[in-house]
């Protein structure tokens, strides 16, 4: 890595406290500027760019882009998190936003989904490598696990960044929260335009829009603005009824007659 690890816990701070006010929480980010936080999280950045060396994690292999476009980014959903909180996070991948929660919320149990077993392995190796007890991983589709009784309905929290449209998440993630519990769909410039396609799939799947929060990720090394490239919406889903039994679909209906 190019810089040290004082370096790095210095950056990580300043870009926490960039984003601190971002979502409408000031200085909810400051509870997280502490020394074991910062340890974790430049051990993972040491072991993310080593494994991405031969596994595709992340296209981002700058230390401060890693810090903004992804420890930051995860960063913001945490305060909106329950204590202690059940949290599902579906099509992981390098593991975003499961390895920073983790790290962020010890006092959450996180479940790492994917159906691609070696990023699985990689999370999970990670997350035993920085002393994560809250962390465990399943190998599964995410339209499978919302069938499966020992998940359905079994959690507090469900996540989702980067992984699909939004009308075709809310069907894999819906089925998987408990009632009165949330859906956080971490999306792009685009996400709005997502929430207005997906308003029949939530009400269908027994959801209602909590939160829509449209706001701009904040790089405090860059030098000017980046403007729609660093636009975020956060889509915040209340489950207020249990998803009808037929849902989720198989992923072939979905994709041929998506909700």
């Amino acid at each position: 890595m190019t810089v040290t690890k004082e370096q790095f816990k210095d950056r990580l701070f300043r870009a926490f406290d960039a984003n601190s006010a971002t979502l409408g929480t000031p200085g909810a980010l400051d509870a997280y500027c502490k020394e074991p936080i910062a340890d974790r999280f430049y051990a993972l950045t040491e072991e993310m760019l080593r494994v991405n060396e031969h596994m595709n994690l992340t296209a981002i292999t700058a230390p401060d882009e890693i810090i903004v476009k992804h420890y930051a980014d995860c960063a913001l959903i945490a305060p909106y998190l329950p204590a202690n909180a059940s949290l599902c996070d579906v099509g992981t991948g390098g593991g975003f936003p499961a390895l920073p929660i983790a790290i962020l919320r010890p006092d959450i149990s996180v479940l790492a989904v994917d159906s691609t077993q070696k990023k699985l392995d990689y999370v999970a190796g990670t997350a035993a490598l920085l002393g994560l007890s809250n962390l465990r991983i399943k190998a599964a589709r995410a339209e499978a696990l919302g069938q499966t009784p020992d998940f359905r309905k079994a959690f507090d929290v469900v996540t989702a960044r980067a992984v699909a449209r939004m009308n075709v998440l809310c069907e894999w993630c819906l089925p998987l929260v408990k009632k009165e519990g949330l859906f956080l769909a971490m999306k792009g410039r685009d996400g709005m335009i997502e929430y207005e396609e997906a308003k029949h799939a939530i009400d269908v799947l027994g959801g209602c829009a909590q939160m829509t929060t449209p706001y701009v990720l904040r790089d405090p090394f860059a030098a000017e603005e980046t403007g729609d490239a660093m636009s975020r919406v956060l889509l915040c889903v209340k489950k207020r009824q249990f998803t009808p039994k037929q849902y989720p679909r198989a992923n072939a209906q979905i994709a041929k007659k998506p909700l």
